[in-house]
């Protein structure tokens, strides 16, 4: 019997459509089932949204007021955050059922978010990367690992 895993995204107040366009672009290469967001900077550029392989019609994208009340049934939320205490996405082992929660590309994750979050995790660089190339660096390193346990 072969695990089936799961991860969606949750972002915290995204800065522009773009980057919610990069990040379903990358959520259907990697096989991720849910995006979710907060805020209102998406919902008031939306019109302007750039997903050219109209991922939306295969992964739900869903404005939500809390990304605390979103997390789906056994899965761990996983903070992404440049912090002092976060673990290193080099020896990082993803949960199967991950929720993993990006901040804006111009600001950090609210503590509130963080505290319910049970692990938080930075990917190790010289400097701080866009919103889309974190998100497919997550992805990837799950993929990479073997932790992606999903059926492709």
């Amino acid at each position: 019997m072969s695990k089936k895993g799961y991860a969606c995204i949750g972002l915290f107040n995204p800065k522009s459509p773009e980057n919610v366009g990069s990040v379903m672009r990358a959520s259907g290469c990697y096989g991720v089932h849910s995006v979710y967001y907060t805020g209102k900077r998406y919902d008031l550029a939306k019109a302007f949204y750039t997903d050219k392989n109209k991922v939306h019609l295969e992964i739900p994208l869903i404005g939500v007021e809390d990304l605390k009340n979103t997390v789906p049934l056994d899965c761990v939320p996983v903070a992404v955050e440049l912090v002092d205490d976060a673990k290193s996405l080099v020896t990082y082992k993803h949960p199967p059922r991950a929720f993993y929660i990006f901040g804006p590309e111009d600001g950090t994750l609210k503590k509130h978010i963080t505290d319910f979050c049970r692990e938080t995790i930075y990917v190790p660089t010289n400097g701080c990367m866009n919103l889309a190339a974190t998100v497919n660096v997550i992805l990837y390193d799950r993929m990479a690992k073997g932790e992606d346990f999903s059926n492709h």
